[in-house]
């Protein structure tokens, strides 16, 4: 059954610009759409969720996807919103990309349900690598002016007086390689749509065109807005750079994180972007968070649903437990549950001092563990005190002055955990 996709992407914020027609074409029966995706990584970041939510969508409304990997696009570079060309790539690395990419996308997209609407991945390299340059520049190049191509929005900004750098020929090109991507998919799948950040309507509409003169057929384009943060800081980006979907390159901890700390106004936009949840689901939960902003239930639900999307339930449960040990909730067996690299995230920034594993070994007291060997505290008396007054917790566990710590102790082999009252923490690092 075919659903009204226009309709649903336009209620979750995510319709920037149609050509006319398309919102009828998608109705009159099951289409074929694509969206590229970069390969110079062997991960998306979150920067690329959005096109990826629109191929869901755009599959749950009865629809073919296409995801098109841009292995010989990735070879070049792409000229929007860029100040300067990119690395280029090797066979080798832009195949194991698409293989992890792959992989990603198969959280989102049914690939192998042998539907007719079954999503299906591509690369363009398939069907450049054979093309020549006479043949390109004879078959394709031919059929688009340069006036044509120099009015495009991203190629102006790079031939501005701003762009110091200016434009490779290899980078002008790009939307003539683009756009004969979307004149062979409508050739060979009869693939009529392409999808894209609002910053791709250039390249795409030079595919309808190409489509129009060489294919003699009608090809249609749809972009979604660039996303961005009520704050003016770039979406998808934190300290440490992306927040990307592989947690060997982002924890689900630090992931989880991200979504949580998003401001209200963000939160609001976002639930409706990288979730499923249906409209009214999500009106009663931004209704509840108005009545009570500081509860950051719009915050929760959104960091519980797309870690658990791009993840797994196990990993957001995890996360939650990492997030809760700052906040008191947790007991010393969370503690000791959380791998080396999640531990350190979350006690990012704490002071720490290392002890010699001997010391361990012959058991640390108290105040030596608190002053004399760590500095922590500033004297042992200051020591005594706070653990007379019931203050200090060893591993989220309050201690008086008579403990011992020992290898018991130690978090994957090498951390204990001081506490001073509610929120002073100390890291205690075993050599």
């Amino acid at each position: 059954m075919i659903t009204n996709f226009v309709e649903e992407l336009t209620w979750r914020g995510m319709l920037h610009d149609a050509m006319p027609g398309t919102e009828e074409h998608l109705l009159s029966g099951m289409q074929s759409a694509y969206v590229g995706i970069d390969p110079t990584a062997d991960s998306l970041h979150i920067g690329h969720l959005v096109g990826v939510m629109m191929l869901r969508h755009f599959q749950l409304a009865g629809h073919k996807p296409y995801a098109l990997i841009g292995g010989a696009t990735g070879m070049i570079g792409d000229p929007s919103g860029k100040s300067t060309e990119r690395n280029l790539l090797d066979e080798a690395t832009l195949a194991h990309n698409q293989a992890a990419i792959k992989a990603q996308l198969s959280r989102f997209l049914d690939f192998n349900s042998g539907k007719d609407n079954s999503a299906i991945l591509v690369n363009n390299y398939d069907w450049m690598k054979d093309f020549s340059f006479l043949e390109f520049i004879r078959d394709v190049g031919k059929h688009i002016t340069v006036n044509y191509m120099m009015a495009k929005d991203s190629v102006k900004k790079r031939l501005s007086a701003e762009a110091k750098e200016g434009m490779s020929f290899t980078e002008f090109t790009y939307q003539l390689v683009q756009g004969y991507d979307f004149l062979h998919l409508y050739r060979e799948y009869n693939c009529t749509l392409q999808m894209g950040g609002s910053d791709q309507w250039g390249n795409i509409t030079t595919g309808t065109e190409l489509i129009r003169r060489i294919g003699g057929g009608k090809g249609f384009a749809l972009t979604c807005p660039l996303i961005t943060k009520a704050d003016g800081t770039k979406f998808g980006k934190s300290e440490g750079g992306n927040i990307w979907l592989d947690s060997e390159r982002t924890s689900p901890y630090k992931f989880y994180q991200y979504w949580l700390n998003t401001s209200d106004e963000d939160a609001e936009k976002y639930i409706k972007i990288f979730t499923f949840l249906p409209k009214e689901e999500i009106e009663n939960l931004v209704k509840t968070h108005h009545e009570a902003p500081h509860l950051r239930v719009l915050q929760k639900r959104l960091a519980d649903e797309v870690t658990v999307m791009v993840h797994s339930q196990e990993d957001l449960d995890n996360a939650v437990k990492a997030s809760d040990i700052l906040f008191g909730k947790s007991t010393s067996s969370d503690l000791k549950k959380l791998n080396e690299k999640t531990f350190l995230e979350v006690f990012e920034g704490v002071p720490q001092a290392e002890v010699s594993k001997e010391d361990i070994n012959n058991g640390l007291d108290m105040i030596a563990a608190l002053a004399a060997k760590t500095g922590f505290l500033a004297s042992n008396g200051e020591a005594r005190r706070e653990l007379k007054q019931n203050s200090i917790s060893v591993n989220k566990e309050k201690v008086k002055e008579d403990y011992i710590i020992s290898s018991e102790d130690l978090i994957n082999n090498k951390f204990v955990l001081l506490q001073r009252g509610k929120k002073n923490y100390f890291v205690l690092v075993i050599k």
